[in-house]
């Protein structure tokens, strides 16, 4: 019988549970812990076996120096060929469920339904039964950022017909997986990939905030939007799975006390969360109203005939609202929040639409990532305020970690994952916060998009000069397997 992660983990929520003598921090019994990757991140065989070349592809070898360390992911972890030492060290870990993402451009090489690659099939089915093999759960991400070349070509997320060869792509993965797959996220990020891709310097590297990233998530709400109709159509009464979908979450706190910086970070949080959750998860749908306000007055001051914010239909607005069936929620560090009192620049850029200037403290605790501040209390606040502005939906945290140097004694990471941790429980138990999975990012050491090898977010260590890419649990996968074991947070750890 099929192990569904939405009969498992979703069922009526019973919080968690603290141990008799009020020292063990423990999770219910039914909450899950799993760990995660992506494809472009881990596969390699970049040029192999069909597959066609994706946007990380083209911008690493067209653009080295864009990359910290100038590597690229063709080799990466080499997991095309190494998937089942992969599942051993889930299987060394004792997880319940693993997240990880197909290759658009491994399944459809030109990114089109018309062309099938049955070599990509055959691989996440071998993946797949690999784990049925050991009673893990695959939670499948449709989207991570590796967009086929040939529809960047034809202009990507800012072309409105990308949503409809979305579609076509997402009922391959249906046809294809569905008697395996039960719980589906149609995209990671897409704040991300929108407003560093299209409006920053990562892949595609278009450079144009304020409007190719706007073009960039207006295409993708479509398209989340859609494929979810469709699979309720279509899939649903055989398959009987689920498809949500996973929004970054960084907590933005205001600076000060100060009223204009209390609504400032309100605003924050509306641009970079509200964005793709207000229309998904919100009642009345659409974007959210501040953003529409300030987008709209914005662009009429910098003399645009219309706002640079695309509108939904009426009918997009139905569509998109409530098409999920839970929320895959990526959360890292925190942010401090401080109003804008720039004037308004003549050249449109999200951050001058949003209006707020970010920081962090510099005693916070650092990683080995600029921008990744250790801020436990963050995490809970973000629960807090999801569970507030959506009516408490059913969560899956998707993503958790931190980056830290090559070596195995991370007891930094341990600290991290306790520390972040204890939050989540309080958000639980206290808070009464819907979470009912936890996914630490990452299960190994992988490709860090523009920061390449230099940040290590494993709980195994890979050894990227070997030959077969050797995989050494750290000290935090230790800890980490107490805790995906026993469900509780070990009271003592080491090797």
């Amino acid at each position: 019988m099929t192990i569904i992660l939405y009969t498992l983990c979703f069922a009526a929520f019973v919080g968690v549970r603290v141990a008799a003598d009020n020292e063990r921090i423990c999770f219910s019994n039914k909450f899950k812990f799993g760990v995660a990757t992506a494809a472009y991140q881990i596969e390699g065989a970049w040029n192999v076996s069909g597959k066609g070349e994706s946007i990380w592809d083209r911008y690493t070898h067209n653009y080295p120096e864009r990359v910290f360390d100038h590597h690229n992911g063709d080799t990466a972890a080499d997991s095309y060929h190494l998937y089942k030492r992969d599942v051993e060290m889930m299987v060394e870990l004792g997880v319940q469920f693993y997240r990880f993402s197909m290759s658009w451009p491994r399944i459809l090489p030109n990114g089109l339904s018309n062309e099938i690659n049955e070599d990509g099939i055959i691989y996440y089915n071998l993946l797949l039964n690999e784990l049925k093999a050991h009673n893990i759960i695959p939670l499948v991400t449709m989207y991570h950022w590796d967009l086929p070349q040939t529809l960047q070509d034809l202009g990507g997320w800012t072309n409105p017909i990308i949503a409809d060869y979305f579609v076509d792509y997402a009922r391959v993965l249906f046809e294809s997986f569905g008697d395996t797959v039960d719980t589906w996220l149609t995209f990671n990020e897409p704040y991300s990939f929108c407003y560093e891709g299209y409006g920053g310097d990562a892949a595609p590297g278009a450079n144009a905030s304020g409007f190719e990233d706007y073009l960039c998530g207006h295409n993708v709400l479509r398209a989340h939007g859609m494929v979810y109709r469709m699979y309720q159509q279509e899939f649903a009464d055989t398959q009987k799975g689920h498809v949500g979908i996973s929004l970054d979450f960084a907590w933005q706190e205001p600076a000060t006390t100060s009223e204009e910086d209390q609504h400032a970070a309100e605003v924050v949080r509306q641009f970079f969360f509200g964005w793709f959750a207000h229309p998904i998860f919100s009642q009345a749908g659409d974007y959210p109203a501040v953003m529409r306000k300030r987008i709209d007055y914005i662009s009429k001051r910098q003399h645009f005939p219309r706002s640079r914010l695309p509108t939904f239909s009426p009918e997009e607005v139905r569509m998109i609202r409530g098409s999920a069936d839970f929320l895959g929620l990526n959360h890292y560090t925190t942010y401090l929040v401080k109003r804008n009192r720039n004037k308004i620049a003549p050249q449109p850029s999200f951050m001058t639409d949003m209006g707020g200037t970010l920081s962090q403290k510099p005693d916070w605790p650092k990683s080995n990532s600029t921008w990744l501040k250790v801020v436990p209390w963050g995490f809970r606040k973000a629960l807090n305020w999801v569970k507030a502005e959506y009516n408490n939906p059913i969560t899956i945290i998707t993503e958790n970690g931190v980056s830290l140097e090559a070596g195995l004694q991370d007891s930094r990471r341990v600290n991290y994952l306790d520390g972040y941790l204890r939050a989540l429980h309080n958000a639980i138990f206290k808070d009464k916060c819907n979470v009912v999975g936890y996914t630490y990012w990452s299960l190994m050491d992988n490709f860090e998009w523009l920061r390449g090898f230099s940040e290590r977010f494993g709980l195994y260590e890979v050894n990227f000069c070997s030959a077969n890419k050797t995989r050494t649990a750290r000290l935090s996968a230790g800890f980490y397997s107490k805790l995906a074991k026993t469900k509780c947070l070990p009271v003592s750890w080491g090797v």
